[in-house]
C-alpha cells in the first residue's frame, strides 16, 4: 500500500517504520526511540532512531494507550482483544473476541520485558476495555475503560484513577460513551478526554487527586464540561497536549489530527491520510517532533510539529 500524503505545512514528514500490526499508545524516549504497542500482535514494540523494530514485552490481549509512570516502566492498558478484519486493505478492529482475556491494567519492565497485572476490577466490577491512560505529578494516573462491543449491544465506558502500585483504584465517572483519549492540562488542574463514537472532547476540572467535579443533573450524559467537537463524519481517538495547553485530537474516519483551544476553539487541522488515524505525542529535545500511529496502514510517522509538545510527568 502507497504511503499517504504528508501533510501540508508540516516539514521533515517521514515514515519510521512499517508493517506493525495495529501500532498505538506511542511513548517518545529520550533516547530517540518511540515505545508503543502493537495491538494485534499483542506486544509492546520499539522503532528505534533508525527504525528499527523489536519487540520488548508480549502482553497479549490487546495492549493499547500506555504511559511512563515514576519508576520508568510502562503502564499499559490492556484492552482484552478484538475482533480482527482487513477491510479495504485496512486492519479493522472489531467486537469482543471468542478468546477475549478480560480488561486490565499492566506494568512492563522495559530492561526486562516482565509484565505484571496491576487491576482488572474497581470495586468487584471487572474492567471491559482499558484504552488510554495518562499520569498526574502526584505519581497516579488516570485511564478511559471505553468498554466493548457485542453483536447488538455495547459497553458502557468509565474513567477511573488509579495508583501506580496496585493498592487503590477509583471510578470517577460513568457511564461515558466509548471515552478514548485523555490527556492533562499544562498545570494538572483539567483533564480532557475525547468520546469515539460522538467524536466530542469534554473535561473535567480536578479540585485534588483522583477526584474530578462533575456538573449538576441536568448535564451532559457524562456530567463533564463540553470543550468542542466537529462538523462532518469523524470519530475522536487518542489526544495529546501542546504546551500551549491547545488539545491534539486524532479523527478517524477524516484521517488526522484536529486541534482544539481550551476554549473549545478549533485551531486547525492536518491531513495525515490513514483512516486509522489513531494516536499522537510529542518527543524530541525541543518537544516539537509529533510521532502520529497510522494504524490502518500499519506505520509509524514523524514531523516536525510547529509549536513544542507538553512534556508529560516522568516522560525522561
Amino acid at each position: 500500500m502507497p504511503d499517504p500524503t504528508p501533510p501540508n505545512g508540516l516539514p521533515n514528514w517521514r515514515i519510521l517504520a512499517r508493517g506493525l500490526r495495529f501500532p498505538e499508545g506511542p511513548v517518545a524516549m529520550a533516547d530517540g526511540s518511540v515505545i508503543l504497542v502493537e495491538i494485534a500482535r499483542g506486544t509492546v514494540t520499539r522503532v528505534a532512531p533508525d527504525g528499527t523494530v523489536s519487540v520488548v514485552a508480549t502482553t497479549g490481549g490487546g495492549p493499547n494507550g500506555a504511559a511512563i509512570g515514576p519508576d520508568g516502566a510502562l503502564y499499559v492498558c490492556n484492552n482484552g482483544g478484538f475482533v480482527w478484519r482487513t477491510v479495504a486493505g485496512l486492519l479493522c478492529p472489531g467486537e469482543q473476541p471468542p478468546d477475549y482475556e478480560g480488561g486490565r491494567i499492566e506494568r512492563v519492565d522495559l530492561k526486562t520485558g516482565a509484565v505484571r497485572v496491576l487491576y482488572e476490577r474497581c470495586d468487584g466490577l471487572p474492567l471491559r476495555g482499558p484504552n488510554d491512560i495518562v499520569f498526574d505529578a502526584n505519581g497516579g494516573f488516570y485511564f478511559t475503560d471505553l468498554g466493548k462491543d457485542h453483536a447488538r449491544e455495547h459497553d458502557h465506558g468509565s474513567l477511573y484513577y488509579a495508583r501506580a502500585d496496585g493498592t487503590d483504584i477509583v471510578e470517577i465517572a460513568h457511564p461515558v460513551i466509548t471515552p478514548n483519549g485523555i490527556g492533562l492540562s499544562p498545570d494538572g488542574g483539567t483533564l480532557y478526554f475525547a468520546e469515539t463514537d460522538t467524536a466530542r472532547l469534554w473535561a473535567f476540572e480536578i479540585p485534588a487527586p483522583g477526584v474530578v467535579r462533575t456538573l449538576p443533573f441536568p448535564g451532559s450524559p457524562n456530567r463533564a464540561r463540553f470543550v468542542g467537537n466537529l462538523a462532518g463524519l469523524h470519530l475522536f481517538d487518542s489526544l495529546a497536549v501542546e504546551a500551549s495547553g491547545n488539545i491534539c485530537v486524532t479523527t478517524p474516519i477524516s484521517g488526522g489530527v484536529a486541534v482544539f483551544s481550551p476554549a473549545g476553539e478549533e485551531l486547525r487541522r492536518v491531513p495525515m491520510g490513514d483512516y486509522f488515524t489513531t494516536n499522537i505525542c510529542f518527543g524530541g529535545p525541543d518537544m516539537r517532533t509529533a510521532y502520529v500511529t497510522l494504524s490502518g496502514t500499519g506505520m509509524l510517522a514523524a514531523m516536525d510539529w510547529p509549536v513544542p509538545g507538553l512534556r508529560l510527568n516522568y516522560q525522561d
